[in-house]
């Protein structure tokens, strides 16, 4: 019987729902230490996709690990509810801008439609999540709009501020103007895209002299109505040239007039002077727009020197438009050419469109059409050079996918660039998976970082707890709500903090006045970065504050590559200026989910299957096998292919399922022969009862679970899931394949006993081991061996009614078993390596063959064949085995050769030297190589890292044999086939087709038959009659009932009733007629 894994699934939820199994769990585990874990807080205002549920896999996995290993863990989901993502769908559904429509609805009518939508999609996020087997409480999550998230996040702000790490400041920041607010630093840098821009350069006249025009380049138009200066780099040589064509005089850096003049051999202009830049310093002009011309003429539009300024591209003279552009707003203040109480022109609107301050353009968006406007006024009045279009990269809003612009802005921030080196130091003190994003990625990210923008211009977020007067010479920071109301005097009770309930109250001003709240929100980023405080209301919620200080920092976070910018890096900000602390111990980053063809997940071009269906149609469990044993658990990119969750379905979950089916069935056989009803028996000792494979299966899993200990404190989880899946391997394909007559008890009942003791204690630790990565089917297998452990089992755990409620198998030392694993591993690879010989030639295993030679120096290595020769013997298919030393019984001759591309970048004019004595070289000599490890071709010292040894049999086609080799034992198979091999083939070919036909008819083990056959067709050279009679016992040892050949007389009704299923079967191009009737 298959299995039907989403069916599997939906009783195992089922029956979780009924025994309400998460909360069990937690209440089983209640008074244990407790292990933290903190879930970074998704948006609901969207569908889970691939990338969710990967995190969601692994958020699941290693919790669920810890819990089984003997720790409470608490599992909170959170929501992500304020901020941009949530305004601009409301700014979409009516078509209008936030401040437009807070002005035309009002700011609780506004808020309130925010609060309708935030949780759109909680519904479908908290089936998917669940569908997917992750426990999490969703009846008990946090949300950032939460009065208690938002009175925590409110702590965490005074804190910094009384700490003198907040401050106000007019910079230059990156702005979206579609959401009419700037971002921070981090937030810039989420989607970049490659654009066609406009590339100008505009002449600017020297006022002492018109005829001379120094020239910028600039991809922005549309801030060339507010330049004040130029800049030019102090070192750099600048040339005056007189060109021909325009009559005009020009200064540019020389090696930059390919920016003008596209042909620089045709172009038709004369040196006249060189400068330095130095030498062009206080030099003034006359700008193409006078909108800020006369009144500020006497300190702007003039030259002044910056290092800054770049000799790769452009004129090497920089534009400096202070307002909108971060560097040109540094270097100017540094100049003195802007200051505090002399702003530079900023005549841009919060929606990105010119104020009246530019008078031709008033009300008209920056971008676009606008720039295309002025460019033609700039020829109009004869300062265009050169009008062209670039290829850049562009920042674009991460939110409203619209381009982003530099502008100057009144925001707060919290300081970062001080506390750089105490947040490396913090990091450094933390654990990460993969160790590269902490070293590489995220040091690099934080070593560069910037003071952050906490402020955003909105509406729907938790407001910034600043109260102050119009010119900011009093501030008042309030810190919770009960701190609030002693300093306001209000008296009412304060349920919601949400701009639209607290900005009407004020606070009494030193002076008298009324102090009000700023207009800003936190960024969100803000909210999600104080999670591991405000989702436990800290410190409001705690008798003792410092008892919060046994669960923080916390054991564990996970969460995608992008957060190292986002949610890692504000944690790590907020945990050092708060605690001196990372707030999290060790940190899992997975990769980015692709579409198949490489390109991001798209809904609009539908290029991934739906994440529901392909649970529906493989089971969950196969979707969590397939995410977590790729690439993608190492921080790299996973290209979704369906067809590889299909994969993980027939290479591992069906036959572990097929591991329990057989020992079922040899259960049932074993009742039915013998009367005997099994329990598994934990003290039974394989040592003295069972096999050496009983040995090594029970010595694998002991070392699987020492591995499993190891990897899951160190949280590699990319290589415990092969290492597991690895194990499913050695017990399908290893030891029911070789132990399978055994099993069935052809060697006797004790033997066949001890065998499926083993078998059960192997299944039993299996589920127990996959149980967090595989929850469905891992219970399923559990519910069904449950009923084999004896009571003295039982009654030693707490709860036995799920996988989930068990402890984690732990390993013991005393039944590791290193020799014996020495020995089967390299059983297992004499047999790969003879088994590829066979699959080259094409030789079925089901064909027997004479003989088989294993070649290895070491005699230990021989030693540890001979002792399970039965084993390879069986598996190989072989009549005969020769384990030897001497190579020259069989010719062996070793050559080398060289990977060339590679040695030839080492010995460069030497490799020839080398090529040419290399195919010289003695099999003795490479022998001395191989043992010495170096050896001296062509005059030229070699080493063992520089060639390729290469050892194989001297004209083996000629001998029909074939070798195969890993570079260190050497297989050498004897093809030669004679009559008796041939029968023996032909007898295992008719057992596979009675066992097929059994399969194909749902006969299980105990179902006795009798079978009949009828030879339709046999040519001469096969005879497979003769193999019917000549290995009846063999075959009917299998079929365990008579194998009868038909006679040409008709069926009788009889015979009809008995008949179970008939088919015509083909072997070797003879053709019978094979029945499986009622005995």
């Amino acid at each position: 019987m298959s299995i039907d894994l989403p069916r599997v699934d939906q009783d195992i939820l089922n029956r979780w729902t009924e025994i309400d199994a998460f909360q069990r769990q937690l209440e089983l585990s209640r008074g244990r230490p407790s292990y933290t874990f903190c879930d970074g807080p998704p948006f609901a205002t969207g569908l889970p996709h691939y990338g969710h549920l990967l995190a969601s896999t692994i958020k699941d996995i290693v919790p669920r690990y810890w819990s089984m290993k003997g720790y409470h863990v608490e599992r909170r989901f959170g929501w992500d509810t304020h901020g941009l993502p949530i305004e601009h769908e409301i700014d979409k559904k009516h078509g209008k801008s936030g401040r437009d429509l807070v002005q035309e609805l009002g700011i609780e009518a506004y808020n309130q439609e925010c609060r309708s939508i935030v949780l759109k999609y909680a519904g479908e996020w908290r089936q998917t999540i669940g569908r997917l087997g992750r426990w999490i409480d969703f009846d008990n999550d946090y949300k950032t709009m939460d009065p208690s998230f938002m009175e925590s996040v409110w702590w965490v702000f005074k804190q910094l501020y009384d700490k003198g790490q907040v401050y106000r400041e007019y910079k230059v920041m990156p702005y979206s103007t579609a959401l009419a607010t700037p971002l921070s630093n981090f937030e810039e840098n989420q989607n970049p895209k490659e654009v066609q821009d406009p590339a100008i350069v505009v002449a600017f006249p020297l006022r002492s002299d018109p005829e001379t025009n120094l020239l910028i380049w600039t991809t922005t138009p549309w801030t060339v109505p507010s330049n004040i200066a130029i800049a030019a780099h102090p070192d750099f040589e600048y040339i005056k040239i007189r060109d021909h064509n325009a009559n005009k005089n020009y200064i540019i850096m020389e090696s930059l007039l390919g920016t003008i003049y596209k042909d620089l051999k045709k172009a038709k202009y004369t040196k006249l002077q060189t400068y330095k830049g130095k030498d062009l310093d206080g030099l003034e002009y006359t700008p193409p727009f006078h909108y800020f011309f006369e009144e500020n003429r006497d300190w702007w539009f003039r030259v002044y020197t910056a290092d800054y300024v770049k000799s790769d591209s452009g004129t090497g003279l920089v534009h400096q438009s202070p307002s909108f552009g971060s560097e040109d707003y540094v270097y100017a203040s540094r100049a003195g050419l802007i200051s505090r109480d002399r702003l530079p022109p900023n005549p841009v609107d919060d929606a990105g469109c010119y104020t009246s301050e530019v008078s031709d353009y008033v009300g008209q968006y920056v971008r676009g059409p606008v720039e295309k406007t002025i460019t033609k006024y700039l020829t109009s009045i004869d300062r265009l050079v050169v009008s062209g279009q670039t290829n850049h990269t562009v920042k674009f809003c991460w939110r409203s996918d619209t381009p982003l612009i530099q502008r100057a802005v009144s925001a707060w921030f919290v300081n970062v660039e001080s506390i750089i080196p105490k947040m490396l130091d913090n990091i450094a003190e933390s654990h990460w998976v993969p160790s590269f994003v902490k070293e590489k990625r995220f040091a690099s990210w934080i070593e560069n970082a910037h003071d952050w923008n906490i402020s955003r211009n909105r509406f729907w977020g938790t407001p910034i707890p600043i109260w102050t007067n119009e010119t900011f010479d009093e501030i008042v920071v309030v810190g919770s709500v009960a701190e609030l109301r002693e300093k306001s005097g209000y008296k009412d009770e304060i349920k919601d903090l949400h701009r639209d309930s607290i900005d009407k109250i004020t606070i009494p001003g030193k002076d008298g006045g009324p102090l009000k709240r700023v207009d800003e929100v936190f960024d969100c980023w803000f909210e999600s970065g104080s999670m591991p405080y405000a989702q436990v209301h800290y410190p409001f919620s705690f008798k003792d504050p410092s008892s919060f200080m046994s669960q923080f920092p916390s054991d564990f976070v996970a969460e995608g590559l992008d957060q190292t910018r986002g949610w890692f890096y504000t944690l790590v900000v907020l945990g050092t200026h708060l605690f001196g602390v990372s707030p999290f111990k060790n940190c899992v980053v997975n990769g980015i989910v692709l579409a198949e063809n490489g390109k991001k997940m798209s809904k609009r071009l539908k290029n991934y299957p739906d994440p529901i269906n392909v649970i529906d149609a493989y089971g969950a469990d196969a979707l969590r096998l397939y995410m977590i044993n790729s690439p993608v658990v190492r921080a790299e990119t996973l290209r979704f292919s369906e067809a590889g969750v299909k994969d993980v379905v027939s290479k591992v979950m069906l036959p572990l399922w097929n591991s329990y089916q057989f020992f079922q069935g040899q259960v049932a056989l074993l009742k039915k022969t013998e009367s005997i009803d099994f329990k598994f028996d934990p003290e039974l000792n394989v040592t003295k009862h069972g096999s050496v494979m009983d040995q090594w299966i029970q010595a694998r899993c002991q070392s699987l679970l020492k591995f499993v200990d190891q990897e899951m404190a160190a949280y590699r989880l990319y290589t415990v899931v092969p290492a597991l899946l690895e194990m499913i391997e050695n017990l399908t394909n290893w030891y029911i394949r070789l132990n399978r007559r055994r099993l069935k008890g052809e060697s006797g009942l004790q033997s066949s006993l001890t065998g499926l003791n083993t078998l059960f204690e192997v299944l039993f630790i299996l589920v127990r081991a996959l149980a967090p990565f595989t929850p469905f089917v891992a219970d399923h297998i559990y519910l069904l061996l449950n009923p084999y452990l004896p009571s003295s089992m039982l009654e030693s755990y707490q709860d036995v009614r799920s996988v989930h409620f068990l402890p984690y198998p732990s390993f013991h030392t005393q039944l590791l078993d290193p020799v014996v694993e020495r020995k089967v591993k390299r059983m297992q690879t004499v047999v790969s390596l003879a088994r590829t010989s066979r699959e080259r030639k094409t030789i079925s295993l089901k064909t027997p063959l004479k003989g088989l030679a294993v070649v290895h120096s070491d005699p230990q290595y021989l030693a540890d064949l001979r002792s399970l020769e039965y084993y390879i013997r069986d598996e190989v298919n072989v009549r005969e085995i020769d384990f030897t030393s001497d190579e020259s019984k069989y010719e062996v001759q070793y050559t080398c050769s060289a990977d060339w591309p590679t040695l030839g970048k080492k010995l460069r004019k030497d490799a020839q030297k080398v090529r040419k004595e290399l195919p010289n070289l003695s099999t003795e000599q490479v022998k001395d190589f191989v043992r010495d490890g170096e050896i001296n071709v062509g005059g030229i010292d070699l080493t063992l890292e520089d060639l390729i040894v290469k050892r194989e049999v001297l004209n083996s086609e000629g001998k029909n044999i074939i070798a195969n080799t890993d570079d260190d034992v050497l297989t050498i198979l004897d093809l030669a086939l004679d009559s008796d091999l041939m029968q023996d083939g032909l007898a295992r070919e008719i057992i596979n087709r009675v066992q097929r036909l059994r399969k194909k008819a749902g006969l299980v083990v105990t179902d006795d038959v009798k079978m009949c056959y009828k030879i339709n067709n046999e040519p001469d050279e096969v005879e497979l009659s003769k193999a019917f009679k000549s290995r009846a016992g063999m075959i009917e040892s299998v079929v365990r009932g008579p194998v009868i050949e038909e006679t040409n007389a008709a069926e009788s009704e009889n015979d009809k009733e008995k008949l179970i299923v008939e088919e015509e079967q083909e072997i070797q191009k003879a053709t019978f007629l094979l029945k499986l009737m009622k005995l």
